[in-house]
């Protein structure tokens, strides 16, 4: 798909697009993240603390590599020598396969049989994308937008924005997912209506976020009830 396609024929719809977070919004993946980020840290001379994933979750790995640069004092690095050594660890521990979160699965499955657009948006860059999703399978999301795709990754707005230009849609009309503060922001600030889904950190309350324990019954009745007044 291009950056001049043409609006989806589902276009005049209200729901226009759902748009969907990967790491800890899919799958289970941030504990597996913060073992790659204590494992590199360790391999520095540093120590990773859960405050330290925390500060970092949601984000791409060269600023996660910048922040571990500033931790341990490994100036001889780059951050993205840094971020290539967090993507050689994560990659092995995807070899035992990423688990799903609660209802992630049903959500696109229930999304594809309905006709809706729904695209993959995520900071994790493309090389990685589709193993860390193979649980549900890459092709079955119409789009897909990997952190090396956007000139500016979350929490900016542009992974969103570019999600919903590919899908010819409307960013205000689309619903997404997200379950860091990162995600959040870079959603709600390209004008979704976001749901955040909590994982390992705590997001504070915002104007237009609505909030979910997990993705288990989400239904098509409910997501276009978001757009409704849009």
């Amino acid at each position: 798909m291009t950056e001049t396609s043409t609006p989806h024929p589902t276009a005049e719809r209200r729901l226009q697009a759902v748009l969907l977070d990967m790491d800890g919004t899919l799958i289970e993946s941030e504990h597996l993240w913060n073992e790659a980020e204590a494992e590199t840290v360790a391999e520095l001379g540093g120590v990773w603390t859960e405050r330290d994933h925390e500060a970092n979750v949601g984000n791409a790995a060269e600023p996660v590599g910048r922040y571990i640069i500033g931790l341990t004092g490994a100036d001889h690095l780059t951050p993205r020598d840094v971020a290539d050594l967090l993507y050689a660890r994560f990659r092995a521990k995807l070899a035992g396969g990423a688990r799903l979160r609660p209802g992630a699965k049903e959500l696109v499955r229930m999304l594809s049989a309905a006709g809706v657009p729904v695209s993959l948006v995520t900071s994790t860059e493309r090389a990685l994308v589709a193993d860390a999703i193979d649980g549900i399978g890459l092709e079955s999301f119409d789009d897909s937008v990997a952190g090396d795709e956007v000139a500016a990754n979350k929490p900016h707005p542009d992974p969103y924005l570019r999600a919903a230009r590919r899908l010819g849609v409307d960013p205000r009309r689309c619903v997404a997912f997200e379950d860091s503060v990162v995600g959040v922001t870079a959603a709600a600030d390209a004008g979704c209506v976001t749901v955040a889904v909590p994982d390992h950190v705590v997001i504070p309350p915002r104007e237009g976020v609505v909030f979910r324990d997990d993705l288990v019954g989400v239904d098509l009745e409910w997501l276009e009830s978001l757009v409704a007044d849009r």
